[in-house]
């Protein structure tokens, strides 16, 4: 089952609620703005590096991406550029064996190690985003997914996140099978989520970007 294809039956939308109570929320997003601020500053040598590389090999450093998050609202998402700046120019979303092709050499070095995703610090500080939760879709594929499992909307109670175990588990999402998957896993996640939790998604995040597991 391919993104583009639609289902012909939609379910009614099911409401879950948020497990965190106002207290865990308030220091989850405390812990967000301390953990982003501080790793901005303590990574900011290894940002200029990544920065100077990728303009010196022909890229625009960083791109914006808009994406849909909290409370439904747009925001647009910051990563380092992996793919050649013709990437994408007519709109149309690629699968991964696209974006590979399309990858440039310090681009697949930066995605191995997941150190493109590094300007979202900025997202979280901000509050766009959170250190955990579900990663933001762009409109289009909200849209196709919803044809599917009109559910999605509930995930708009929280923050999106940098991870989260569907991220870990689950990898890059280029099929509706993929998609759909992840946002049973979210929504898993949206009615049992903790400030352990997190702290335990966060380790194993880390954990797998040092052993190199792609996801």
């Amino acid at each position: 089952m391919n993104i583009y294809e639609t289902s012909p039956h939609i379910s009614t939308p099911v409401t879950y609620a948020d497990s965190m109570n106002r207290g865990e929320r308030f220091v989850k997003r405390l812990a967000d703005i301390l953990v982003s601020g501080v790793g901005m500053l303590v990574l900011s040598p290894f940002f200029l590096i990544i920065w100077l590389l990728i303009f010196f090999n022909g890229g625009q450093p960083v791109y914006k991406q808009e994406r849909i998050g909290y409370h439904g609202r747009a925001f647009n998402i910051l990563k380092f550029r992996t793919m050649r700046k013709d990437a994408e120019k007519d709109g149309i979303p690629r699968t991964e064996e696209e974006r590979m092709a399309q990858m440039t050499r310090i681009g697949h070095f930066l995605r191995d190690y997941h150190l493109d995703e590094f300007p979202q610090l900025w997202n979280v500080f901000r509050g766009d985003m959170s250190l955990v939760g579900y990663r933001p879709e762009r409109q289009v594929f909200i849209d196709k997914i919803m044809e599917h499992n009109p559910d999605y909307i509930q995930l708009y109670q929280i923050r999106p996140g940098l991870t989260s175990m569907a991220t870990l588990y689950n990898g890059y999402t280029d099929t509706m099978e993929k998609m759909l998957t992840r946002l049973d896993m979210d929504l898993e996640y949206l009615t049992t989520r903790s400030l352990g939790g997190d702290i335990r998604i966060i380790w194993i995040t880390v954990l797998s970007i040092i052993k190199g597991k792609k996801f």
